[in-house]
């Protein structure tokens, strides 16, 4: 196995090193309104550059926070649809950048 580069953190304890889609979808599922009201996903270092995180609002839904001190990103918005956000989130997540990953390139030859 590879080295870890980022990991998904909700409220009650649960962790997934390097989730995928389907990971983050279930670890959203799992949000509720009393005691595991977030998921933080953000890189495995001391003082990490971007992260994500999921909650749950009061009047149903979720939040979503999207921010990269890099790319001077920051941005909030709300949703209902747990595959929508779990696929965004894997996305967004992809474009960051990891120390020590090897970038892929694609060829057209």
């Amino acid at each position: 196995m590879g080295p870890q580069y980022y990991g998904a953190d909700s409220e009650n304890g649960d962790r997934i090193d390097d989730p995928s889609e389907d990971a983050l979808f279930m670890l959203i599922s799992d949000l509720n309104d009393s005691d595991n009201t977030f998921v933080v996903v953000q890189p495995d270092e001391d003082d990490p550059v971007w992260f994500a995180s999921v909650s749950v609002l009061d009047e149903g839904g979720y939040e979503i926070v999207r921010r990269d001190t890099t790319r001077n990103e920051h941005e909030v918005t709300t949703a209902t649809g747990i595959n929508g956000i779990a696929r965004d989130l894997t996305i967004w997540i992809a474009a960051r950048d990891f120390p020590g990953r090897l970038n892929r390139q694609v060829s057209t030859f």
